[in-house]
């Protein structure tokens, strides 16, 4: 059956504003259904975990309910969800406690395709950083370089599951058995990849997999999925005062119960975009596999239309991908591009869009980088129509 993607849309209250959503790579809409959730957890009444109180055992319940819904979205353990603000400071605290284990002479490995998020808080530890690297043109993250990368002092490798700028799906599972052979722990930015289709981080080999709800159709909550077993060996600063169990050890001050039931409602969405029975995890991976080929299918038709226009340049034409394009018009710059299109009422981006390394490897970093389309499960034909409609007519 073909992908409801009219019903989806009017799930989304501000969808109604007439604008194309194609900036979905750096935030995604939000569904009335979480908007309800989080204003119904204010109303009902909410309070720190650990109270005799209800408002406090009601903040509890969202707690675990949220580390479930995470759970069943990427295919972890309840009780491996690190629940926190966003995915960057969760790196940074992962990066940091796991580097007390690493020594003199132990390595990283990273790669040029990563949001600097996943770059950064490991190149900070101090520890040697080896550099896998990008092909410039197909924008493909080759396997074969991480058999010579990967070695008997590496301590993690760190990889993307997909590039938020090319949308670029490397071989994950390939590289993380590489990884694991050497005695090595892998540590999987599942931000992008997430949004776009089901996700079993089991399959990929991730030891961690970091996700934010954001991006796709939550609050601002971040998360860090691993097997329990592995964050009991890994001890980070705490406050003497905060409890040294495994996950909430790694999670600090008073978390933004609101939000996590909002994020809890935003996976229940996913889990409802096609019609299903089964577990909540089955429904997820049949409603995300055909919200994954609804939007392949209208890519399609975006990158055949940019790639007719003699005055657009695109970056990458990788072999798996997400639903995202990374392009520059001749004559003007990325956010003169954005800001003509806005005017369209057709909202992309543009610049590195924290793709540091990549938009270095790529020569365009320097030079304002580039203009960012996304789809997502919302966005339909006549979206893709109005963005093609918008770049033709800024010829120079």
């Amino acid at each position: 059956m073909p992908f409801p993607v009219q019903k989806v849309r009017t799930c989304y209250p501000a969808l109604a504003d007439g604008h194309a959503y194609l900036d979905g790579a750096a935030g995604t809409q939000t569904p009335q259904a979480v908007i309800d959730a989080i204003a119904g957890a204010y109303r009902s009444g909410i309070g720190n975990v650990g109270g005799a109180f209800p408002a406090s055992h009601r903040s509890v319940a969202i707690v675990a309910g949220c580390r479930q819904a995470v759970a069943d979205l990427v295919g972890g353990h309840p009780d491996g969800v690190i629940l926190g603000p966003n995915m960057t400071t969760l790196t940074y605290r992962l990066a940091a406690a796991l580097a007390r284990q690493w020594g003199p002479g132990d390595e990283v490995v990273l790669s040029r395709l990563d949001h600097d998020a996943n770059v950064r808080p490991w190149t900070q530890t101090g520890v040697t950083v080896r550099w896998a690297e990008v092909d410039p043109v197909t924008g493909e993250l080759p396997v074969e370089q991480y058999a010579e990368l990967i070695g008997e002092r590496t301590r993690l490798v760190a990889v993307t599951a997909a590039s938020n700028v090319l949308g670029t799906r490397p071989d994950v599972a390939a590289i993380c058995a590489l990884a694991h052979a050497a005695g090595a722990l892998t540590y999987v930015d599942g931000v992008h990849a997430t949004a776009h289709g089901p996700v079993d981080m089991r399959a990929l080999g991730a030891d961690c997999y970091a996700t934010s709800a954001y991006k796709w159709s939550g609050p601002h909550v971040g998360a860090v999925v691993a097997d329990p077993a592995l964050l009991e060996r890994i001890h980070p600063d705490k406050l003497a005062s905060s409890p040294a169990t495994v996950p909430e050890r790694f999670e600090t001050g008073t978390a933004a119960f609101a939000d996590l039931a909002g994020a809890t409602a935003a996976v229940d969405h996913l889990a409802g975009l096609t019609p299903g029975t089964g577990t909540r995890r089955e429904r997820l991976l049949a409603s995300m596999t055909a919200a994954e080929e609804h939007e392949l299918e209208l890519f399609a038709a975006l990158v055949a239309g940019l790639e007719a226009m003699p005055h657009v340049t695109l970056y990458g034409k990788p072999a798996r991908r997400t639903a995202t394009a990374y392009f520059t018009v001749a004559g003007l710059t990325p956010r003169q591009v954005a800001e003509r299109l806005a005017a369209r009422r057709v909202n992309v981006w543009n610049g590195h869009n924290y793709a540091w390394e990549l938009t270095a490897a790529l020569g365009i970093r320097d030079a304002g980088s580039a203009v960012r389309a996304g789809l997502v499960h919302y966005n339909d034909r006549e979206d893709v129509d109005r963005l093609l409609d918008g770049v033709a007519a800024l010829q120079p």
